[in-house]
């Protein structure tokens, strides 16, 4: 559409302005920048966290595959946009990379994970606080987060996002440490909490959590356990679920099939048999774990490596050679603990992981000692466990048939079979737990029938392959905003890039089952089976996503000479169900285990102290018995609803709210495009059938800008963002790239003077009916941007608009004048003073419309942070006056207990545990009389900060001022 310098000024403000917090338009900049499709579930999450700015966050619930990730994302873009950069996030450490990694891909966002090694060499660099800082969002884990949390509590926080944030439901329990450390360290700062199992095992679990973001909320745990416990009663039940929605928000999957859908897993299981000499290494290492003493083990770490251990010794013979290799040395004194975890960790890549996860429960037993001090007795047995060693090694060595291999060929070409059949791609994900198998695979399918058609992915990504791709990569994507500048990062783009246009098969180590996208390949082979259920979910995640447009083929490896790992499979499969059904594991499956690690170490324990097969099946079926309460009879359906909020009107909204988004939406991306258009006109050569362009010259040449190609990612009718083709040389375009940021500055500042235009409505391809009758006739118009500061932050284009006759032209039907092509007539003008007032009185109405609404919304926000904190002084007062009243009662009955004494030994006695009664009941009235006050003072903190809001300034800005004629 032809457009003037008008329009565009127009559209440029249109585009930046800030949103009020109910506002459903306000993420379209947000949706525009992000590579995501628009799910109406999300930015009603999205909204739903931001819904008043006095609110301390909030609890997103959705179930799992809903994107709560998307749902951050959006929330974060927002904040990024508005300068608000102080953001961090603390997540499982296993999902820092994944968050890394999403947050570059969908929203063009930088991030760093900090962890002990960057944080260090900050600190070193002269940075006081290494969390302070504003060129990226900050990742940590948990673990981290805990042990900096005196640096945390010093950062200015703008928002907290807590992913999982069901490891911390027991944060209401003293003995939670990490719980108790992370809240007191975030007190201040607004969070929001993602979980899909906010409720698992007690309805104080919610309490927890809803804590963790506002302490006033609810009373005390004693409050709240009197008022809500007993959630049989009809009246509490509903007083609880009103308290809890305006802080947590849950949608189902049930509740959206209508905008999103999920094919299918289905599971393959291929059964081997080891050979004798397979078989044999497997008991005679196992045995040896189960020895009480271990010399070659590091002190604290014994159930740490034995577990590694024993999934290095069901993944390969060249898995657990390596290892055995490195026990060697260490016995023979060439290895110390650090150099030992060094080699194990570089062929277990998920070791620092693991070890901080199960850092808490390994002991430190001085099992090995100071050669020094070592005896004469215990020098033996040492070199007696060093032969051990070095005979397994050598059997390892000797083992040259790998069968579990050999199934492997069978394996893959049913499942590449069964892909051709689906019409899926023909590619298959392949993971190990071991780099020394991962080298071994590459090698072993190389040779039997898959050169050339395979791509490694693991942690350092440092093969020679992986190499001259990434350098293939960079050669391809020179000048694009492909190019991050992390090496990391863009060698992983690169890999995945290479899967999806040349590879057939991807092995991976743990490090792919991390922040990558697969949905271009349905299937995934367990190689090695973890026994974190958490793990395997996240690995077949990968491919069985939100986008999989084919069922997904999960393939697991059984040895049948082995019982344990028989019973572990059967667990995964029939009580986890993670490989068959359309979700994989539910939320309250995965929620019954917690972080996972749990589970592991049971199994773990399992394998260490079950030495024959009837000892195997006991303790599996005490466990499956275990299992099968905690998941059968996880939540029952009242405690469920309480969260669960999902009428037909309620579908009605997300239904309006989704076509008014993308209609939005729409209209954003094409004003966009034609700012964009009107402003390169001398520098750009456009392609108006993709919505691309390429820049012939820099219009800002002191900036670094790609030449292009660019591209609006704007999806066609019944199109999704995820189905548009982007040429490997295309930057994607949007409201946050740099070159769209200084054209909007651009035009903004431009010289707009008064003028005449002709809006040609006969010409112009969109029809609005309203504007027909002001076809032949002619006006005055001014446009003006009004900022509120109060709050928060709030733009309004405000346009007084009148025809020659003084028609006033309503507000709303104005802004629609700018959807209808004009040119400009470059007269010049002068506003009579007659029609200048007329329009200032106009705009001061459109003004003092606006400004009611603000302070409606206000009034809104202030009353419900008044009434919850009368809630929380209430809550507070049952509970005080409940145990006061148990004092009097028994002060009561005691007195009179004391009057009948006869004996005066015992009537003293009796009067001084009275005193002690009437002691403690005092303190109890003071603790009430300090808790009406705190209350007191929180209101009066309330009042000062609306009183200092109210205050901030409103400014009123003319951008043009035109006399219009429509034609």
């Amino acid at each position: 559409m032809d457009i003037t310098r008008y329009h565009a000024k127009y559209y440029a403000y249109e585009l930046t302005n800030r949103k009020p917090s109910d506002d459903i338009n306000k993420f379209t900049a947000s949706l525009q920048n992000a590579q995501v499709d628009l799910n109406p579930h999300q930015v009603e999450a999205a909204l739903f966290a931001f819904k008043s700015p006095l609110s301390k966050g909030a609890v997103l619930a959705d179930e799992v595959g809903l994107g709560k990730t998307i749902e951050a994302g959006i929330i974060l873009s927002q904040l990024w946009a508005e300068r608000k950069k102080r953001l961090l996030i603390i997540a499982p450490t296993s999902l820092r990379k994944q968050w890394n990694q999403e947050l570059l891909d969908k929203f063009y966002l930088p991030s760093v994970i900090l962890e002990a090694k960057s944080f260090n060499q900050d600190i070193k660099d002269g940075n006081p606080n290494p969390f302070n800082r504003e060129e990226g969002i900050v990742i940590c884990s948990y673990h981290f987060a805990r042990n900096k949390a005196e640096y945390l509590s010093r950062t200015n926080w703008d928002l907290v996002i807590i992913d999982e944030a069901h490891r911390l439901r027991n944060v209401y329990k003293p003995s939670n440490k990490i719980g108790n450390t992370i809240k007191s360290a975030l007190e201040k700062s607004k969070k929001i909490l993602l979980t899909a199992t906010p409720l698992q095992n007690s309805i104080l679990e919610l309490y927890g959590l809803v804590s963790i973001i506002d302490e006033y909320t609810f009373g005390d745990l004693k409050s709240f356990k009197s008022q809500f416990s007993r959630m049989t009663d009809e009246n509490n039940f509903i007083e609880l679920r009103e308290r809890l929605q305006p802080i947590c928000k849950r949608t189902l999957r049930r509740q959206v099939v209508e905008y999103i859908s999920y094919t299918k897993r289905n599971a393959i299981v291929e059964p081997f048999y080891p050979t004798q000499e397979e078989h044999h290494l497997y008991q005679v290492v196992s045995e040896y774990l189960q020895r009480e003493k271990l010399y070659a083990l590091p002190v604290g770490q014994r159930q740490l490596m034995t577990l590694l251990l024993r999934k290095l010794l069901a993944s390969s013979s060249h898995a657990i050679h390596g290892t055995l290799d490195s026990l060697v040395q260490r016995l023979e004194g060439k290895l110390n603990d650090s150099t030992l975890n060094e080699s194990v960790s570089s062929d277990y890549e998920v070791f620092d992981e693991t070890e901080d996860e199960w850092t808490d429960d390994d002991s430190v037993e001085n099992e090995n000692q100071d050669p020094n001090t070592i005896n004469e007795d215990e020098r033996q047995k040492i070199s007696a466990e060093l032969e051990d060693l070095r005979r397994f090694r050598q059997l390892a060595e000797s083992i040259k048939r790998n069968t579990k291999a050999d199934k492997l060929l069978t394996a893959l070409k049913l499942g590449l079979m069964r892909m051709q059949q689906n019409g899926a791609n023909e590619k298959a994900l392949l993971f190990t737990e071991s780099r020394r198998t991962q080298d071994f695979l590459f090698k072993f399918l190389e040779k039997n029938g898959y050169s050339d058609k395979i791509v490694l992915f693991n942690g350092s990504n440092n093969d020679t392959k992986s190499a001259d791709i990434y350098t293939a990569w960079l050669k391809r994507h020179k000048g694009t905003d492909r190019i991050t500048g992390s090496p990391t990062a863009d060698k992983r783009a690169a890999l995945v890039e290479y899967f999806r246009e040349t590879a057939t098969l991807m092995i991976a180590t743990e490090a792919a089952a991390e922040g990558i996208n697969l949905q271009f390949c349905s299937l995934v082979v367990n190689y090695d089976l973890p026994w974190n259920p958490q793990r395997i979910e996240q690995r077949i995640g990968r491919c069985h996503r939100y986008g999989q447009k084919h069922d997904v083929v999960v393939i697991n490896f059984l040895n049948k000479r082995n019982e344990a790992d028989q019973r572990v499979y059967e667990l995964l499969d029939q009580k986890f169900q993670l490989f068959d059904g359309v979700f994989g594991a539910s939320d309250e499956v995965l929620g019954a285990i917690g972080s996972g690690v749990d589970f592991e170490k049971r199994i773990a324990a399992i394998y260490n102290t079950c030495r024959d097969s009837d000892s195997i099946q006991r303790a599996f079926n005490a466990l499956q018995e275990e299992l099968k309460t905690s998941i059968s009879q996880r939540i029952d359906d009242s405690r469920k609803s309480l969260l669960e909020n999902f009428d037909e009107e309620v579908r009605e909204k997300l239904r309006m709210n989704l076509t008014r988004s993308k209609k939005y939406l729409n209209r954003y991306e094409e004003r966009l495009w034609w700012t964009s258009q009107y402003f390169l006109k001398d520098f750009a050569e456009f392609s108006h059938t993709d919505y691309s362009f390429t820049l012939k010259r820099n219009p800002f040449a002191e900036e670094r800008i790609h030449p292009g190609p660019y591209m609006v990612l704007k999806p066609k009718e019944g199109q999704k963002k995820s189905d548009i083709f982007i040429p490997d040389d295309t930057n994607i375009y949007r409201a946050g790239h740099p070159l769209a940021r200084r054209i909007l500055e651009s035009i903004k500042e431009a010289e707009t003077p008064i003028n005449e235009l002709t809006f040609d409505y006969e010409n112009t391809p969109t029809q609005i009916t309203l504007l027909e009758k002001y076809k032949g006739q002619s006006g005055w118009m001014k446009v003006s941007v009004f900022t509120i500061s109060s709050f928060e932050n709030e733009d309004w284009i405000i346009i007084a608009n009148q025809t020659e006759s003084k028609e006033v032209i309503d507000s709303k039907l104005s802004h629609r004048f700018f959807s209808v092509k004009a040119i400009e007539n470059n007269i010049p003008l002068d506003i009579s003073a007659e029609f200048q007032n007329s329009l200032l009185d106009i705009e001061k109405l459109e003004l003092g419309k606006v400004f009611e609404d603000n302070l409606s919304r206000n009034r809104k926000f202030f009353d419900t942070e008044m009434d919850k904190l009368d809630q929380w002084a209430e809550d507070m007062k049952i509970s005080l006056t409940r145990e006061i009243d148990d004092l009097d009662a028994e002060i009561k009955l005691r007195k009179a207990e004391a009057r009948k004494m006869i004996d005066l030994e015992q009537k003293v006695k009796a009067q001084r545990q009275i005193k002690d009664l009437e002691k403690k009941r005092s303190e109890k009235r003071m603790i009430l009389y300090e808790a009406q006050d705190d209350i007191d003072n929180k209101k009066d903190d309330l009042l000062t900060d609306v009183e200092r809001r109210l205050k901030q300034k409103t400014e009123i800005k003319e951008l043009f001022t035109i006399k219009w004629t429509m034609i």
